[in-house]
């Protein structure tokens, strides 16, 4: 990662407050170059609730100079209800979220040092929102650049997948919940600082609660999701993520929805921006987002339109672990997607594993240990802990799998794999957890993508249906979109699960199901000599770091502001191996915020269990400032399971 100076002065404005048609104040932090006033630049767009005074501020400084250094007004701003906005945020992606969002973006436009243009960027909510905003169709929003994010928020987001309940569900809305529960900063809005803060704790909800109402694809997960209509999108989207991401699916969704012109870029990297993101390599993403800006935003032919629609990173096989610095392959592309070259190679379950031909299986059942899963890594790792897939292996021993013979040949694959299976089930409720795996020569197991299925979901998530006891049904899984090199004398292998702990909730009971046939298809495509031929992407470059100090483990300064940042807490899944209804999730967490004499604390803390009928959600908030106590709040609530 390179620190580039830049071909224009930076002039920095901390706090400005960009006023609302009803009164609200939404907080902005701005990078633009020193002569804009003079020499009016298009503005990009970063919209969050994740406080720009001390939340995002180590990428920040990395990604937003380094725009207005090369001329560009780089604009953060903080939703309604967070860091030093003004107003309530009650959830994510709200009408209201986006109807500010309409505002912000008139506003840009109109100042003196604005060209009139727009863009809008930004990771995971910074990309959910870049879409929902495009969809409304803003007259000054020109281009958007989405990473990370989602078009369906029922079917690719953090709380569903196949019809099951994701624990990163729990986690994030954990996380969030503590989030949400900060102070604004005494030095950029004075004295009101502590009104401000005491009615954010007065009414930030137990998200948990709001979102486990809402268990099948309602109208509730249909708001924000731009799938429902790609029609409604007409500026360009450039779609960026990475493999190792939980949220690359949408990106070749996206690439064959729109209509709007339109790019994909998929690397290898985990959730963050490819510049700095993990595993490697990274790329230049920033000079890459400039080509686009500089295209869409200042009418430059940069030539990014005459390059092929995606570009992919295809993996190479690597030994299992949950962490990688990087991960070998090579650079692909494809001038359109779907792409006509790739096919379909099916192979089918036999009583000899996989074969190309189908041949006899003699009926085989799974019901396995609650537990199977604990190598499953995070559902949507950040790439800087332990958190990725590790060795299948004792997973694959407690699974049903199907093994090709060593392979004679590579294959290469670019898309979604698809897993066909003919089941009867002996409940009425139960999950399938199918992965796709890379075992090598030594018998190590490399997670290559995976997919779940709720059962009850299995004619789709709008009305689930039970299962009757005893019935034979076809069901699809589609797997998560991959690009990975199988090398010769490796096998390919799908594992079947009825769990997957702890990445989806458990099913009520411990079901057994049937397998009476199946196959594989998978998306293999032929390496091309275009490939070659390919202009290499630039190494990393970024902008001056943000300068810190960590005073102590937990503990970290922010030199320029002078605030300690202080973060503890505990984070805990558990369930027993023959009970699905022993599943527990908590966790807790502690955050400290000081500068000199002041200092604020708050604690929050969440759990949930189940019943076979019910999960069981148990949540509070304490906060202090300084030694006096001004929050202590609780919530207790059983929510009815709806096939989940």
């Amino acid at each position: 990662m390179i620190v580039t100076s830049f071909p224009r002065p930076v002039r920095e404005i901390e706090h400005v407050l960009i006023p609302l048609a009803d009164g609200t104040r939404l907080a902005a932090r701005i990078w633009l170059p020193e002569d804009a006033e003079a020499n009016p630049v298009p503005a990009i767009l970063e919209y969050l609730p994740y406080r720009k005074r001390d939340g995002t501020w180590e990428r920040d400084a990395l990604t937003h100079p380094y725009f207005a250094g090369h001329g560009y007004a780089s604009v953060r701003v903080d939703l309604r209800g967070a860091g030093e906005s003004d107003g309530l945020l009650f959830d994510e992606y709200a009408q209201q979220e986006q109807d500010d969002a309409l505002e912000v973006i008139a506003w840009l436009a109109q100042q003196s040092w604005c060209t009139g243009a727009v863009g809008m960027m930004g990771i995971s909510w910074g990309g959910f929102n870049a879409l929902q905003v495009a969809a409304l169709r803003p007259p000054a929003l020109k281009a958007i650049i989405t990473l990370c994010s989602t078009d369906d928020r029922y079917r690719d987001d953090v709380h569903f997948m196949g019809g099951a309940m994701l624990t990163a569900k729990f986690g994030w809305a954990s996380f969030f919940f503590g989030a949400m529960c900060h102070q604004p900063d005494p030095a950029l809005v004075g004295e009101q600082w502590r009104a401000m803060w005491l009615e954010r704790l007065a009414n930030v909800p137990l998200f948990l609660e709001r979102w486990l109402r809402h268990q099948r694809r309602d109208a509730y997960w249909k708001h924000g999701s731009v799938c429902e209509d790609y029609g409604a999108i007409e500026c360009p989207v450039y779609a960026v993520g990475g493999w190792t991401d939980g949220y690359t699916n949408a990106i070749p969704r996206l690439l064959e929805g729109l209509s709007a012109p339109r790019k994909g870029l998929i690397g290898p990297w985990a959730h963050a921006y490819p510049h700095f993101a993990m595993p490697g390599p990274q790329i230049g993403f920033l000079q890459e987002a400039l080509r686009w800006w500089d295209h869409w935003l200042k009418g430059i032919d940069t030539g990014i339109m005459r390059e092929p629609m995606l570009r992919a990173w295809m993996m190479q096989s690597v030994a299992p672990a949950t962490h990688h610095d990087e991960r070998p392959g090579r650079w692909i592309a494809e001038a359109l997607w779907p792409a006509p070259g790739i096919a379909s190679r099916r192979w089918f379950l036999a009583e000899q594993g996989l074969r190309d031909e189908a041949s006899r299986l003699a009926p085989r059942q799974v019901c396995s240990p609650q537990d199977v899963g604990r190598a499953a890594g995070s559902w949507c790792p950040f790439g800087r802990g332990q958190d990725d897939a590790g060795d299948q292996r004792d997973d694959d021993a407690r699974s049903l799998t199907f093994d090709t013979a060593p392979l004679d040949e590579a294959i290469e694959i670019l898309g979604a794999p698809v897993v066909t299976l003919d089941v009867v089930c002996d409940a009425t409720q139960a999950n399938l957890a199918v992965r796709l795996c890379d075992v090598h020569p030594d018998g190590s197991s490399l997670r290559v993508s995976f997919g779940i299925l709720n059962l009850t979901h299995r004619d789709g998530h709008e009305a689930p249906t039970p299962l009757r006891p005893g019935e034979r049904y076809r069901v699809t899984i589609k797997l998560n979109d991959a690009g990975f090199a199988f090398p010769p004398g490796h096998r390919i292998r799908v594992a079947i699960s009825t769990a997957y702990w702890p990445m989806i909730w458990p099913s009520p009971e411990a079901a057994t199901v049937t397998v009476f046939s199946g196959s594989l298809e998978l998306p293999v495509r032929a390496p091309q000599r275009a490939d070659t031929l390919l202009a290499p992407l630039p190494p990393a470059e970024t902008a001056a770091p943000e300068p810190r100090t960590l005073l102590r483990p937990g503990v970290v300064r922010i030199d320029r502001i002078g605030i300690e940042l202080g973060t503890q807490g505990s984070f805990d899944f558990r369930i027993e191996g023959d009970d699905p209804l022993s599943a527990v999730a908590e966790m807790h967490q502690t955050h400290t915020v000081s500068r000199g004499d002041w200092r604020t604390r708050v604690e929050t803390r969440t759990r949930l269990s189940c019943t076979r009928g019910a999960f069981v959600v148990r949540g509070g908030v304490q906060a202090w400032d300084g030694d006096e106590q001004v929050c202590d709040r609780d919530w207790n609530c059983t929510i009815p399971r709806d096939l989940v």
